[in-house]
């Protein structure tokens, strides 16, 4: 499984403004939940915000990946947002953040959860990369990018 395979353009908000942590997970909910499953946004919201009381999940460089499992999920979904500004996210470089890559899976999913975590980190510990996603002027162009992208 790849992670530009769970990304469509209608997953991707760019120039999104969230003043808090739990309002950028509420607009992350909604991106990722999927009607036709029966998963609703609550459910995905608290599985993320179960997920980050554990311990944050920004990843420095103005990343994060919150993440979680949701149990009516019928499949892996994943979100992009990127920030028109930064905010604090309790990262470990404790640097604010701009660009979020969410992801979730059904509850049974371990392995796949973690291959699509790796693949994630993979993709923004490679500081070009995360540029070009700053600089991307399009959910198609960041789908793009994300889909074309080789470690």
């Amino acid at each position: 499984m790849q992670v530009s395979d769970l990304l469509s353009p209608e997953r991707i908000s760019l120039n999104v403004h969230a003043g808090s942590k739990k309002k950028l997970l509420e607009i992350l909910s909604d991106l990722l939940v999927d009607k036709e499953d029966g998963a609703d946004a609550r459910l995905v919201f608290e599985s993320l915000c179960s997920r980050e009381r554990l311990g944050s999940t920004g990843l420095g460089h103005g990343v994060a990946i919150p993440h979680g499992r949701v149990h009516a999920s019928s499949g892996a979904r994943a979100a992009f947002v990127r920030l028109r500004k930064a905010i604090q996210f309790e990262a470990d470089d404790g640097e604010p953040v701009d660009m979020l890559f969410a992801i979730t899976v059904p509850e049974h999913c371990t392995e796949d959860h973690l291959q699509l975590m790796g693949q994630i980190e993979g993709m923004f510990s490679n500081s070009t990369f995360r540029e070009q996603l700053r600089a991307a002027d399009s959910p198609a162009s960041l789908q793009e990018l994300l889909a074309n992208w080789k470690q």
